[in-house]
């Protein structure tokens, strides 16, 4: 029974992820209300994200939406902030991982109803090409990756902000997204797991709920497009901020 409750919370938080981001706010407290610490949730979570992105990294491959010209880019500092954060996570006790979680969330959700990402148009154009505006993106990749390796729940509406304040579209922003979570997990997961903070069973029945989910994620994102994902992610927003703030 507990294995079909996490796929089907998988399978929801999946195609939550992708379309916008926030489902890990329902598997993590699915996890923990299962008996697990909130820090070996926060680990055994990891197992599902992965899966959930090599899922959706082929499926935008396929579909022609990923631009290697944004992922490129992003890959050594997401990587750097996120052995960092991942680090830092295995570090701390289970009653100050709930504090921080439950303070960030709440700041990063509210921040994203008042600053939530625009409707830029696909122009087709790669990144920055100014040395400054590079340097700046970088310290973002920097600081999505140390959030990624800490947190990871929420994670999508803080890149989804970073890639549409840079000027990309909804839609290949969200490719670039899996692509870039894709890059740091297996070595987040790995701190973890090294750390004895995964567990294996639990994660991979919820990692099947999170790849089938990521699939539909990845098919709704193409075919609706840029406006419908951007209601998508400002509803989420709202649902998972009011979520942390009356739910408990």
């Amino acid at each position: 029974m507990d294995l079909l409750l996490l796929f089907g919370a998988g399978a929801v938080a999946g195609t939550v992820n992708v379309l916008a981001g926030g489902g890990s706010l329902l598997t993590v407290p699915v996890l923990i209300f299962l008996g697990l610490p909130p820090t070996v949730a926060n680990g055994t979570n990891r197992v599902a994200i992965l899966a959930q992105n090599v899922g959706a990294t082929w499926g935008f491959h396929r579909r022609g939406r990923l631009d290697g010209r944004w992922v490129r880019p992003a890959l050594l500092p997401t990587l750097a902030g996120a052995l960092l954060g991942a680090w830092m996570a295995t570090r701390i006790s289970d009653a100050a991982f709930q504090r921080i979680l439950a303070g960030v969330m709440i700041g990063a959700a509210l921040w994203m109803v008042i600053r939530a990402p625009g409707d830029a148009v696909d122009s087709g154009a790669g990144p920055p090409r100014s040395a400054g505006a590079r340097v700046a993106l970088a310290a973002a990749w920097f600081g999505v990756g140390f959030y990624g390796g800490f947190i990871q729940a929420g994670l999508g509406f803080v890149i989804l902000a970073v890639v549409s304040a840079a000027g990309l579209d909804l839609v290949r922003g969200n490719a670039l997204k899996v692509a870039v979570v894709l890059s740091y997990t297996p070595f987040a997961l790995a701190v973890f797991a090294l750390k004895g903070l995964v567990d294996w069973r639990l994660g991979a029945a919820l990692a099947a709920g999170n790849l089938v989910g990521g699939q539909m994620g990845v098919h709704l994102t193409v075919l609706k497009g840029q406006a419908w994902v951007r209601r998508v992610v400002v509803a989420a927003v709202v649902v998972f901020a009011v979520r942390l703030l009356w739910g408990g």
